[in-house]
């Protein structure tokens, strides 16, 4: 029951498409393109500009994050969140719908889903399968920029959506939550770099790699396969839950397959394995790597 009474977060192709087609793209229907790639390997901008879900307007992660930090894509603030929004025609009645054009299907896409979410908007959802499928089920694109009519947003954090580094270190001894790290299992486990970042994992993290819940096709996977990812790791979604990664993006895959499951409180270290690396004492982080080498 409680699923069903929680605002749509994923939507299909045909839905969209449908709006489309129905005119519905304005100010109460937004679609944002929310697509990064490391900057040597794709240009994310550039694509949009080329192709692009009609009506959807680019949602610059690198642009909508605390520039001051020390640490990638952390959260902004609800003064910078509001205004970047409001420049893109969302008002707190808006639906948004978000999309990223990677491989795998959806990538930073939940990310989005996840800020909005933090933020006090409710009404957001994740565009099933992502620009990949988008195009392989036949769906219109285009080149045409529509820039929206600027609307008023108010944004209000919702803390109980988020963690910090300070929450997490109480944890360790608390356990108040448990904690679900999304990251590949070499990386959670210490056995290979990360971007250049020794690698390894909070303790008593669990580790479900964000991909494992999208289908080869890169569409989510069904609710019974999600709750059986979830079983198969002992994690009980009637208690407290915790995601984290690298860089507090994949955790937000964590966080919405939770979410199709009727739990929608799961909250996202923002600063994850990033910060915690340069901030835990070495006690403080599990690494299978560290270990082999003593």
């Amino acid at each position: 029951m409680a699923a069903q009474a929680l605002p749509r977060a994923l939507i299909t192709a045909k839905w969209l498409s449908e709006a489309i087609r129905a005119q519905r793209v304005g100010p109460s229907l937004r679609v944002l393109d929310a697509s990064w790639y490391p900057p040597q390997e794709r240009n994310a901008r550039q694509e949009f500009r080329e192709r692009h879900i009609p009506g959807a307007s680019f949602f610059d992660i690198e642009e909508c994050r605390d520039k001051s930090s020390p640490y990638d894509f952390m959260l902004p603030s609800e003064a910078h969140f509001a205004d970047y929004v409001g420049q893109l025609g969302i008002s707190n009645d808006t639906h948004v719908v978000v999309y990223d054009g990677d491989k795998l299907g959806t990538f930073y896409a939940p990310r989005a889903w996840w800020m909005f979410r933090v933020f006090g908007h409710r009404e957001v959802s994740v565009l099933n399968g992502g620009f990949k499928n988008w195009v392989k089920e036949g769906h219109p694109v285009t080149a045409e920029l529509s820039p929206p009519a600027p609307a008023v947003f108010k944004a209000t954090l919702d803390k109980a959506l988020l963690k910090t580094f300070e929450e997490m270190v109480e944890n360790l001894g608390s356990r108040r939550f448990q904690v679900v790290d999304s990251r590949p299992e070499g990386r959670f486990r210490g056995t290979e770099l990360d971007q250049g970042l020794e690698s390894g994992h909070i303790p008593g993290a669990v580790n479900i790699p964000f991909h494992t819940f999208l289908t080869e096709a890169g569409h989510e996977k069904s609710l019974e396969e999600i709750q059986q990812m979830f079983q198969e790791k002992k994690i009980d979604l009637s208690k407290p839950l915790t995601a984290t990664c690298r860089k507090g993006v994949t955790a937000c895959h964590i966080a919405l397959a939770a979410y199709l499951c009727g739990k929608p409180d799961v909250a996202v270290y923002d600063g994850s394995w990033s910060e915690w690396f340069h901030r835990a004492p070495p006690q403080h982080k599990v690494s299978e790597m560290k270990r082999n080498k003593a």
